[in-house]
């Protein structure tokens, strides 16, 4: 089952990890190779026979390497894959953050977070352990070498009849093979990063591959033009032939059982029923994001499996019953809808929705930044700009799945004229629990359990006392006569009479041989530990931020995933297995300091000089790098925003056939980021050639210096071939340090960031530490001069010398147009975001003083747009309690009025209803959240349009 949080983090942490594989380390790895060849050539030159002896050795060395590199290659697959699910949580949790802090759940999602790294630990140590076994073969193979060579080597200078092998000769074919592997050694470290390389193209090939497996192809989106298909004609009827249909996720339910209903071209059709009849499953099937079981859909009697998706769904507008926008501006989120719209046009359909003029008075006008998923916009606001979007398609087939839920009284009303006027002469499709929207449909269909069960106008329909739709229609009757208002925000202190039916809960806040293996492992291990709690502590230190700092594009949840992931896996590549090289090498290249200041001071000052030269150039790299990095990763920020953007909301992205622009977009900013890194390339490439071209360079000076000393009898010839054994020693083992410089900058700048997290003081911080609890908490909330605006629109102000007391006990009911402040006002009670000015408290208790997690606890809040976790439902409904009983759980969905609907899955309650409750319809995953919070038995509710997605029944 593919999950797409699980793809929008390896989509950056595989690819990153393949460039890395394939850039630079790839160079190091072509060096060594062609080194060793030319060793191999010039030990053959010398003496044949010796050469061919050792290079025996070399199918040991293949074989072994190609043993542990695939234990290295299957550890890093795994790796990243536990990386992944942990991406998926950090994704999870901060799209849907203000529900994650509402239900306290921050210490819930702290321990999944941290479950899901723990996973990782065994994968990074066993990657170093079999990368500690491949450094350790090659060491042996090395000292085999020495031992064949030497030993075969002295027979030989001892036969007679045989070219004589003279000692020079013999020394020089051993060390040249010697060198062979000290090559390999060498460049060690950047096979572990290539087979890691190739752990992570397995996944991307896949996913390549993924296209040619699946029933519906869709590749042909990126076609401008297809010249092989015939233009679909979409003015013709629209017929649901013995359709039948199951979900993937839940096979054995069928959601449409063998259902036939027919669209009049021209005309409007309506589709009513229950929550989870199937309404909006006719309408995903329309746009062909799944096939059915059995049966057909025709337009103009032709099977919509052979028509071209884009054109297809370029010719029908959707708008959904939770409307999703882009963390872009208001013009772009319109301008989807029709890429070639001009600004007239979209002006024009935005008059059309009713949305033009809230938008010309705001700062930027049509230029505003609506945040990730529009939360910068009220639930009407986003409503209507997504009808503008729909509008300016001036689509054939119009598709309006609950197009008015989440507006108000007069912007439904002048909406609704304007969905007229857009209906006419246009083949319709609407679906709505709001009867009174589709009394004017040519043919209403009533849906139940998959099934028409009646069908016919509204007058027909209304004639018979004892249908369904007779009954629903009076049931929204009596309920509007009860309740004149749609669009409200309720505040309800719950009374002793409540609290009798709600169940009693409250909520709370050796000694041993220290070889190259166990060196590698140690080192592995410490540096997954380090990576577990530096992304466990960076974790919580993210919940602890003010909801405004997530406003930020830079703060999106996809920014936060990617560098939470790049950010972790840059420290563990320097701290786990490559730290151990670099000790080695720095340990190696000190001893091989103090014996040549031993044999010859001289000498060894000068190559002090150029080796001190060479870590200035190291540092002057790091700080480039680190510069470049920082306004790279600005743009990489970007582009992983925009893809968990387009990867989450994909079935909007699919029914506005918008593929190619996105992509355009995403390319965009990927160039962007790769015109920085180029230019770190090329600084990198030169200072790379300067550290290669420095040592024969200064070989030659120490030659040329030598020679002077032994001219004046300043050092002895026998120390002369000593001293350059260890200079060679000491800058092999400087060069190893060095070739390390690029991962030590992008490690330094990972560990900046999270330094910087952990010294960021929040504005509102979210921990359970400090503030006043009340003990005998009444319930009696004022508002006192409350001015707020949104940091995004500091000049807007949404509160403006706010002034309200609720008492204890009271019913208080908000209503107003569509972005008055109605869902502002339940925000700051929940201290998401505090007031600029005024004073906002509790029993008379600034707000500011409580502790915020008692705060909440005492706060129930249900939303017009209702967030579910990828959990069972019992999880669902018990999040953020512990310890919670089955029976507590089933008693508040018996109280939701879920509970029947639950008992008829096959797994009950530990069913899963998917990211966001994508498995649930609207009004099952407003039910879950209801009983969610009624376990919870907060001292106040606060019902932010907690109705809208539900069907009259079920409203009751």
């Amino acid at each position: 089952m593919n999950s797409i949080s699980q793809f929008s983090v390896k989509l950056f942490n595989n690819i990153d990890t393949l460039s890395k594989g394939i850039g630079f380390e790839l160079s190091m790895v072509l060096v060594a190779l062609f080194s060793t060849m030319g060793s191999a050539c010039v030990a053959l030159i010398i003496n044949w026979k010796l050469t061919l002896v050792i290079l025996c050795t070399v199918p040991l060395t293949i074989a072994g390497s190609y043993v542990f590199s695939e234990l290295t290659a299957k550890e890093s697959r795994n790796e990243l894959d536990m990386y992944s699910k942990a991406g998926e949580v950090v994704q999870e949790v901060f799209s849907s953050l203000r529900t994650v802090l509402s239900l306290n759940g921050e210490k819930v999602e702290e321990k999944r977070y941290e479950s899901k790294l723990k996973a990782t630990r065994w994968s990074s140590i066993r990657k170093g352990a079999a990368f500690g076994l491949l450094a350790g073969w090659i060491y042996l193979i090395g000292y085999i070498i020495y031992s064949v060579g030497f030993a075969f080597g002295s027979s030989l200078m001892h036969q007679e009849g045989h070219k004589k092998l003279s000692f020079s000769d013999l020394l020089v074919i051993v060390v040249t093979l010697a060198r062979l592997i000290t090559n390999i050694a060498f460049v060690s470290p950047f096979f572990q990063l290539l087979e890691e390389a190739r752990g992570a193209l397995m996944p991307v090939f896949r996913l390549i591959d993924e296209e040619e497996k699946t029933s519906i192809n869709e590749t042909q989106i990126f076609q401008d033009s297809v010249a092989c298909e015939e233009a679909i004609n979409m003015n013709g009827d629209i017929q649901f032939d013995n359709i039948k249909f199951a979900y993937p996720a839940r096979p054995d339910v069928l959601v449409l059982q063998n259902l036939n209903l027919t669209a009049r071209a021209g005309e409007i059709t309506a589709l009513v029923g229950s929550n989870g009849s199937g309404k909006s499953t006719c309408v995903s099937l329309l746009l062909r994001f799944y096939e059915p079981l059995s049966g057909h859909i025709t337009i103009n009697d032709r099977s919509i499996a052979d028509c071209n998706f884009k054109q297809l769904r370029q010719k029908i507008g959707v708008v959904s019953q939770e409307p999703i926008l882009f963390a872009t501006s208001i013009y772009e989120n319109i301008r989807f809808g029709k890429a070639n719209a001009t600004r007239i046009e979209i002006e024009e359909a935005a008059r059309q929705a009713n949305v033009h003029d809230f938008i010309m008075g705001l700062p930027n006008k049509y230029d505003t930044i609506v945040g990730e998923h529009g939360i910068q916009l009220s639930g009407g606001e986003k409503q209507r700009v997504a009808l503008a979007r729909a509008f300016v398609k001036q689509p054939v087939l119009l598709l309006l799945d609950e197009a008015t839920s989440a507006l108000d009284n007069t912007n439904e009303k002048i909406v609704q004229e304007a969905l007229d006027r857009a209906c006419k002469g246009r083949t319709t499709i609407v679906i709505a629990h709001r009867l009174s929207a589709i009394q004017n449909a040519h043919r209403i269909y009533v849906l139940h359990n998959g099934r028409v069960i009646e069908q016919g106008t509204h007058d027909i329909l209304m004639s018979k006392e004892e249908s369904q739709y007779h009954k629903m229609m009076k049931a929204q009757q009596r309920r509007t006569t009860e309740i004149n208002i749609d669009e409200t925000s309720s505040f309800t202190e719950i009374d002793d009479d409540d609290k009798s039916k709600i169940s009693e809960h409250s909520r709370h806040p050796s000694d041993t041989e220290f070889n190259e293996k166990n060196k590698y492992t140690a080192f592995a291990v410490s540096g997954a530990k380090l990576t577990r709690r530096l992304c466990t502590k960076a974790f919580a230190h993210y919940l602890r931020q003010e909801m405004a700092f997530f406003d930020h594009v830079e703060n999106t949840s996809g920014a936060i995933c990617n560098r939470l992931s790049s950010d972790a896996l840059a420290i563990q590549q320097m701290v786990g297995s490559r730290l151990g090289v670099v000790f080695e090498s720095v340990a190696m290249f000190g001893i091989g300091i103090i014996l040549g200041l031993l044999f010859s001071w001289q000498l060894t000052l000068i190559m002090l000089f150029f080796i001190i030269s060479l870590f200035i150039l190291s540092f002057m790299q790091i700080w480039w790098q680190a510069r470049l990095n920082k306004r790279s990763d600005y743009f990489l920020g970007l582009a992983s925003s925009l893809a968990v953007d387009i990867i989450h909301n994909m079935r909007t992205v699919k029914q506005l056939a918008s593929e190619t622009e996105f992509l355009h977009q995403f390319s965009n900013l990927v160039l962007k980021e790769f015109k920085f890194r180029r230019n770190d390339i090329i600084i990198s490439s030169l200072l790379e050639s300067i550290y290669w071209g420095t040592g024969p360079f200064l070989l030659f000076v120490l030659g040329w210096q030598a020679v002077n000393l032994v001219e004046h009898k300043e050092l002895k010839m026998n120390n002369l071939s000593i001293v350059f054994a260890y200079y060679i020693f000491a800058l092999e083992s400087l060069r190893c340090t060095m070739t390390s410089t690029r991962q030590m900058s992008e490690s330094l700048s990972a560990a900046r960031s999270f330094f910087n997290l952990f010294d960021r003081i929040s504005a509102i911080d979210n921990s359970p530490m400090g503030g006043q609890q009340l003990s005998d908490f009444k319930g009696e909330i004022e508002f006192d001069q409350v001015k707020f605006a949104y940091a995004s629109r500091p000049t807007s102000y949404i509160l403006n010398k706010f002034q309200l007391i609720i008492k204890p006990g009271q019913r208080v009911a908000l209503i107003g147009a569509s972005g008055c402040g109605k869902s502002t006002v339940i925000h700051l009670l929940e201290r998401f975001y505090d007031p600029i000015k005024g004073r906002i408290s509790f029993d008379g208790v600034d707000i500011r003083q409580l502790n915020i997690q008692w705060l909440r606890s005492c706060l129930g809040l249900v939303s017009q747009e209702p967030i579910l976790f990828d959990l069972t439902i019992a999880q669902n409904i018990a999040y953020g309690r512990e310890n919670t009983s089955i029976e507590d759980i089933i008693d508040a969905a018996i109280k939701a009025n879920i509970h029947d609907f639950i008992q008829q899955l096959p797994q009950g309650y530990e069913t899963k209803v998917g990211k966001k409750g994508g498995h649930l319809s609207g009004g099952e995953k407003q039910r879950i959240a209801l009983a969610r919070v009624l376990l919870c038995q907060p001292k106040i509710l606060l019902l932010d349009e907690a109705t809208s997605a539900m069907d009259s029944y079920n409203e009751q």
